[in-house]
């Protein structure tokens, strides 16, 4: 990849846009990248790589955070990267998340991130590749170089530090680093699933191991021999319970027979005893049932003649109703003779009435006539009422305009007198920053320091943050440890209780082989199952990991404040110098005027916004004055207008007052009138109505009395016919069936139900007779031969043979238990020791595996470490091959071989060879400089190798942010020299540097310039 161009906006130190164009650098050029601390020489580098991944080449700060505190509101914070690969251009423009002003109205919104990518024609012409989400530029931009944002910094980018780091480290260290580089974290899953599957292995032989000591325990055996021993003793003390519990079982059967048929014959004489009882009973009946038997005849007479009877109740009836009904139409008929006399006197007063209903009439077409009248009357008075009110209306508006426009020119006048002394106070301000113009650097560099002590102030406030996580953490994983080993001691304990929950009623224990468990094994503590061992055994890695990064990170903020405190006492020292040398303020002095400028220039824009609104308040009130007076005159004329037309309107209502009378003035008093007249004549016509309709039917209602009379007395002749016959018809029936008179005929008579219950019961007594007669017989001749049995003797004999049949059952099933128990467990023994030895056969193989890879053998290197150690020697053969021309022959790196002592890793400690003294010894005696040589080699090579197992792809360019200073003359010539090589091999080179004698060897620079609006960049040739 070779960089083109860089567009900057806002970001970093840079305030405004700048634009360093590689082009111009000429091809594949070595070049400098000078500038004062601060001023922005990584961040060149951080744009770069902020715009291809979206991450800075340190990966300390994020996007969001690269915004220019300088810059103004309106610059959108955004990095725009053109650069070639291979003979393809592209171009890819990145905008972080920022805060910025709102586009209407005031305040801020926030900006969402966004990314465009285009392929560039040799023409000019743009092709987009992503419109705008971040997630898929960074992935097309990955698949166009073939390297991923850490790929990135480690073959192209050298940040500051980070090979001395690599260069001291120790082989844990340095593992962690190399396998980040050349990810080779494969081997660490393969170690860890390895180290895992054995351990997984080894815990299910010691819980096969556990499991077989739990069954010989569960029986009280020793060992295996024992249980065999035991076995064979137990074979013929079987055999012997087994025949005696078959005999006491036949006994038993046999007593029980005799038992069950003494049983029938006892019960056979009780069923004598009772029907002998039961025929005394029915004798007892007898008469009873006769007296029944006489009802029911009666009864069933009585139903039969229940017809004639009904009948001649009835007519009976009719007769009563008929008399009745005769009673009330005489009634009825001398009501409607009184009603006919009434309406008659009524119906005289009609004429009288009819008269006043048209005087009724004529009064009412009066007072409709006074409507219209009213209604233009109604209308007068509006019109009055609103001009009037307009008048007023008028009246009051020009009041409110003249106390408006003087109000105006009050105020006005109160602003032209703030005037003068607002201008004051803006030409203090000018002349305050006159004054301290002379230390602008000075304030400049205490700004600074301020913004370094700050951050001093986060970092320990970071700093505690991450000590208290750290003792939380560390609780935590001190809880995970403690339950974890809880749950598997628990575990490990309750093997029998665990077997003891898997049995079944009724069926054999797997252990013992006995149908019934009446004492089940049982612990103290509810058993974890496999899942929550598996879970307690990954809430403790979890734990510890985290401990582990809470330490990680609190040593990284320590390091962090250290390098921050070193900073601010710089930068400190740095301003008291300067104030010594130029014999300006102190830093208190500073201080107070930083603190004293900054108020003033509070108050100075304060006043300076204060005058321009004032300014523009009094044009506005220049206009707003003029438009008071026009709408005073305005208001003036409306009410002369207004007060003539209330004149001509009160002579108009007067005119019409006149023609209507007072009480009829108002509407609604006119319309009372009105409703008042209609509803007197509805209420005489109604009346008229009334009349007439209550005559008429006065004489209807009397011919339908009379009517009605004639009716009734004919059904009343007609009726008592009728019940006279059939009174003669029902006492020639009584005297044909044997009854004296009707009222015996009713006593006799019984409902129907009650009769065919009294025939059921008499039915059944004799049914019950004949029964009881045939069952005497039937059991006289079963028992003539046969005497009471005594059941108590047989019962005895029973309960004694099943006493003998239980205790042989119980000792047959003791015995039985036993045996089944020691064979079900011998052969589960077995199948433990064969699952044993499969475990025992898998972990030979895989323990030795997660062994050797996790280095537990003889030369403690794990499977990744001698990975990353033939990665390290082909970095080492690069790397010596420089280190040796810039050290002049005298050095070469090589890795150690030998192993560390005690338990600490090896495999990756580095060594220098000195050809001076044809000795090996550690790189920790290196000089300073020699340490950068060695340090600068390391880079250069581990960048090759990286390169060659990345794909073969192919790296144009190569920045280096490493600390110079360190080397003599000498060294930094053939530091110099090793780099003009790499330029030479067609490479662009760019190197960030203070030292000075950089400048005279590389001619060609981007120099970056640091002032108090941002930081500019500018393009050195020679």
């Amino acid at each position: 990849m070779r960089p083109i161009k860089l567009t900057m906006s806002a970001f970093g130190p840079f305030g405004g846009q700048q634009v360093t164009d590689f082009e111009a650098l000429g091809v594949h050029p070595l070049f400098l990248i000078n500038g004062p601390t601060g001023a922005g020489k990584t961040t060149l580098l951080d744009a770069i790589c902020f715009a291809l991944y979206g991450k800075t080449t340190g990966d300390e700060r994020e996007g969001s955070q690269m915004r220019c505190d300088i810059a103004n509101d309106d610059v959108l914070t955004e990095v725009t990267f053109t650069f070639a690969l291979a003979d393809n251009q592209y171009r890819i423009r990145r905008v972080p998340e920022q805060p910025r002003a709102k586009k209407s109205g005031d305040g801020y919104t926030v900006q969402k991130p966004e990314a465009q990518l285009y392929k560039l024609d040799a023409d000019g012409t743009e092709h987009i590749l992503v419109p705008s989400k971040v997630s898929e530029a960074t992935t097309e931009i990955e698949l166009l170089t073939g390297l991923d944002a850490d790929q990135f910094r480690q073959v192209m980018v050298l940040p500051q530090g980070k090979f001395r780091e690599l260069l001291m480290a120790d082989s844990k260290d340095r593992e962690k680093i190399f396998s980040q580089l050349f990810q080779t974290q494969i081997y660490r899953k393969i170690e860890d699933k390895l180290k895992f599957k054995a351990a997984a292995i080894k815990g299910a032989v010691r819980d096969h191991r556990n499991k077989r000591d739990g069954m010989l325990h569960n029986i009280a055996v020793e060992s295996d021999e024992a249980l065999s021993n035991e076995l064979n003793n137990l074979a013929p003390k079987l055999a012997v319970a087994a025949e005696k519990k078959e005999t006491a079982k036949l006994a038993l059967i046999e007593v029980n027979k005799q038992f069950e048929m003494a049983k029938l014959l006892l019960n056979d004489f009780e069923n004598l005893d009772k029907l002998k009882r039961t025929a005394t009973e029915l004798a007892t009946r007898k008469e009873t049932v006769d007296l029944q038997q006489s009802s029911l005849d009666a009864g069933q007479k009585a139903l039969q003649l229940k017809p004639v009877l009904e009948m001649s109740l009835a007519r009976d009836t009719e007769a009563s109703q008929a008399q009745h009904m005769v009673s009330q139409a005489r009634f009825a008929k001398q009501q409607t003779e009184n009603a006919l006399a009434l309406s008659l006197t009524q119906y005289s007063s009609l004429a009288e009435l009819e008269l006043k209903l048209q005087q009724t009439q004529s009064e009412q077409q009066q007072l409709v006539q006074l409507v219209p009248q009213l209604q233009g009357l109604d209308s007068a008075q509006n019109a009055l009422a609103l001009a009037s009110s307009q008048r007023e209306q008028a009246q009051e508006k020009g009041v409110a305009a003249k106390a408006a426009l003087d109000g105006l020119l009050a105020e006005r006048t109160t602003a032209e007198q703030q005037v003068p002394q607002l201008e004051c106070a803006a030409a203090e301000l000018v002349n305050a920053q006159q004054a301290l113009s002379g230390h602008s650097e000075l304030i400049e560099r205490f700004t600074h320091w301020q913004k370094a002590k700050s951050e001093v102030e986060t970092t320990e406030t970071a700093l505690r943050a991450a000590k208290a996580q750290g003792q939380q953490l560390r609780q935590v994983f001190t809880q995970a440890q403690a339950q974890h080993q809880t749950l598997k001691l628990v575990w490990h304990r309750g093997q029998a209780a665990m077997l003891a929950q898997q049995l079944t009623v009724g069926q054999p224990c797997p252990v013992c082989g006995s149908a019934e468990h009446p004492n089940l094994a049982q612990s103290e503590q509810q058993l974890p199952t496999e899942e929550q061992l598996q879970q307690a055994q990954l809430a403790e890695d979890q734990a510890a990991e985290a401990l582990t990064q809470a330490r990680a990170k609190y040593s990284g903020l320590t390091t962090k404040l250290q390098e921050q405190i070193k900073v601010a006492d710089e930068l400190k020292q740095k301003i008291e110098q300067t104030a010594a040398d130029s014999a300006a303020l102190s830093v208190e002095q500073l201080r107070e005027q930083q603190q004293a400028l900054k108020k003033l220039v509070e108050t100075a824009s304060h006043a300076t916004q204060q005058l321009a609104r004032l300014r523009e308040q009094l044009q506005t009130w220049q206009v707003k004055e003029q438009t008071l007076r026009t709408a005073l005159d305005t208001e003036r004329e409306r009410y002369q207008g207004v007060q003539t037309q209330v004149a001509t309107l009160q002579g108009q209502l007067e005119q019409l007052l006149v023609a209507i009378p007072e009480q009829y003035r108002t509407v609604d008093s006119l319309n009372s009138a009105i409703t008042q007249s209609e509803q007197l004549f509805a209420k005489q016509q109604q009346s008229i109505n009334v009349i007439r309709q209550s005559h008429t039917n006065a004489l209807e209602q009397d011919a339908s009395a009379k009517a009605a009379l004639v009716s009734a007395e004919a059904n009343l002749s007609q009726t008592t016919e009728l019940a006279d016959n059939a009174k003669i018809s029902l006492s020639e029936q009584l005297a044909s069936s044997g009854f004296s008179e009707q009222q015996a005929l009713i006593q006799a008579m019984l409902p129907e139900a009650q009769l065919q219950q009294l025939a059921a019961e008499i039915n059944q007594y004799q049914q019950d007779c004949v029964a009881n007669q045939a069952n005497l017989a039937q059991l006289h001749e079963k028992l003539q031969q046969q005497s009471k049995p005594e059941l108590e003797d047989i019962a005895a004999q029973l309960n004694l043979l099943q006493t003998e049949q239980q205790q042989a059952e119980q000792e047959w099933q003791a015995l039985q238990g036993r045996v089944t128990q020691l064979t079900n467990t011998q052969k589960q023994l077995n199948d433990a020791d064969s699952q044993a030895k499969q475990l025992e056969d898998e972990y030979a193989i895989v323990g030795t595996l997660a062994d050797v890879a996790n280095g537990q053998t003889g030369n403690k290197v794990s499977l990744q470490r001698f990975v990353l150690s033939v990665l390290l020697d082909d970095v080492l053969l690069e790397a010596s091959e420089r280190l040796q021309l810039m050290s002049k022959g005298r050095y070469r790196l090589i890795r150690k071989e030998e192993r560390a002592k005690g338990n600490k890793a090896s495999g990756l400690e580095l060594e220098v060879e000195d050809a001076y003294t044809s000795k090996v010894r550690p790189v920790a005696t290196l000089s300073g400089g020699e340490s950068f040589m060695a340090a600068l080699s390391m880079a250069l090579g581990l960048s090759n190798v990286v390169q060659a197992y990345a794909g073969g792809i192919k790296l144009d360019t190569l920045f280096i942010d490493e600390g110079f200073g360190s080397l003599d003359q000498d060294s930094l010539d053939l530091a110099v020299r090793t780099l003009m090589d790499l330029q030479s091999a067609g490479r662009m080179i760019g190197v960030i540097s203070h030292v000075s004698e950089m400048k005279e060897q590389i001619g060609t620079r981007i120099d970056i310039n640091k002032s108090a609006v941002g930081s500019e960049i500018f393009i050195v040739l020679p």
